[in-house]
């Protein structure tokens, strides 16, 4: 399955709006979790396959892969980080890590 990208088709869009080109990547097994433990820094391979525990190490090479391929993701001298894009995406999704601690406490 091809990187979506906007303005080709991807699921839920035919016309490969952003938004969803975004959200088909972002719903991807295992993508949210590579870009959560990659927000404080890169990490190498293995510890980025430590971190996301239970992760195959096909389906990590191929997530990094897409996520490179989508230009969110970069491989670096300390490991895979986040491109400038990426950065502005790991801080978008914090008010979303927000709401779901409120909605995880006791009520």
């Amino acid at each position: 399955m091809p990187t979506p990208k906007p303005g080709r088709p991807v699921r839920g869009s035919r016309t490969g709006r952003p938004i969803m080109a975004a959200l088909d990547l972002l719903g991807r097994r295992w993508t949210l979790r590579v870009l959560w433990e990659l927000r404080d820094g890169p990490l190498t391979f293995r510890a980025l396959r430590d971190a996301c525990e239970g992760v195959s190490p096909t389906v990590l090479n191929t997530r990094l892969r897409e996520l490179q391929d989508g230009r969110i993701v970069e491989k670096t001298e300390g490991g895979y980080g986040l491109t400038p894009g990426g950065l502005g995406l790991s801080k978008a999704l914090r008010p979303l890590d927000s709401w779901a601690r409120s909605w995880a406490a006791p009520s």
